[in-house]
């Protein structure tokens, strides 16, 4: 297993004009290329845009829907993939034979579909159908996995998906700059802060490191990377998308905890770091996995429960 580049990117996608998306996102996989980047990670629903299906009916969302492989969008990607030569990991709005929606994320290489995931806590619209298989797949010689946004909060999911071989764990968000009513401090940050992001950058950098942002991803992200012995690839858009800003720093987390790399700024941009194996066995996770006494809770954890997330539907964007 060779070292392994990746470019984790934030940018500002335009709701429902794909066209524009993909275009952004050809010239930031083009960029990283450059720099010797082997594979490009964007953001879940980056094709489509995401926050304003919450304002969508269901015959809306069909029409900015996909199917998979055979869309216009994924097939354009994989158009991109071969003239750049570079994986690609995007999402959207992907629709079956039978009109169910999905919020999905795949992964492109220059001939096919690699993998695609669907997710498996959906929101921001009452019309999005879960996910119910988890998805692990070869990457240039590693072994990858996808979560979508609170998937990987739910922390079984982040534990199985690395117990199914994944080395690499690609989480693209949509998330940041929201009220949490459990976590004082946090609010909603302001459209026009970041319109005004040029004349008063320095209120903006306060709202996205603080407590609704940046201060929020560090409680649990390293966490998920730590626990598990695995490289994080952590997405999110930055800049607003109908009515709701978020706050970017993406980036890329080894087996340690520790951030290789990180989006910092206001502009699309990305991210680089290099995955090296020899990390996945000296982490911490790989001896608490090795550890593990299955026998003690196998039951505990099998246990029966409420499935049902007590949340509103509209405005979520987790």
């Amino acid at each position: 297993m060779q070292p392994l580049k990746i470019a984790a990117v934030q940018f500002e996608n335009k709701s429902g004009d794909k066209a524009y998306n993909l275009s952004k996102m050809y010239e930031l996989a083009k960029q990283a290329k450059t720099e010797g980047c082997q594979v490009i990670s964007f953001h879940e629903c980056s094709i489509s845009g995401y926050t304003f299906a919450q304002r969508l009916t269901k015959e809306e969302l069909l029409q900015v829907s996909e199917k998979i492989p055979d869309g216009e969008s994924v097939q354009q990607l994989i158009k991109f993939s071969k003239e750049i030569g570079i994986i690609i990991l995007a999402g959207l709005f992907e629709k079956d034979d039978e009109d169910k929606v999905y919020n999905t994320y795949f992964c492109v290489d220059d001939t096919k579909v690699i993998a695609s995931f669907r997710k498996i806590h959906p929101f921001v619209s009452k019309y999005l159908s879960p996910g119910t298989q988890y998805v692990t797949f070869d990457l240039l010689g590693w072994t990858a996995g996808i979560l979508i946004c609170y998937d990987n909060n739910v922390i079984e999911n982040v534990r199985a998906t690395a117990l199914m071989g994944a080395q690499i764990l690609f989480m693209p968000h949509v998330t940041g700059c929201t009220k949490r009513d459990y976590l004082p401090g946090t609010r909603h940050v302001s459209p026009e802060l970041w319109r005004n992001r040029e004349l008063d950058p320095v209120r903006l950098r306060l709202e996205f490191d603080g407590p609704s942002g940046r201060e929020w991803l560090m409680k649990w992200l390293p966490a998920r990377a730590y626990d598990n012995g695995i490289f994080a690839v952590f997405t999110n858009p930055i800049g607003e998308e109908d009515g709701q800003v978020k706050c970017g720093h993406s980036m890329i987390i080894d087996p340690f905890g520790q951030i290789l790399d990180e989006c910092t700024g206001f502009k699309d941009t990305y991210c680089t770091a290099v995955c090296t194996p020899e990390k996945l066995e000296q982490a911490g996770g790989y001896r608490y996995r090795n550890a593990r006494k299955v026998d003690m809770y196998r039951d505990i954890i099998s246990q029966p429960h409420s499935s049902q997330l007590n949340v509103s539907w509209l405005g979520k964007t987790d």
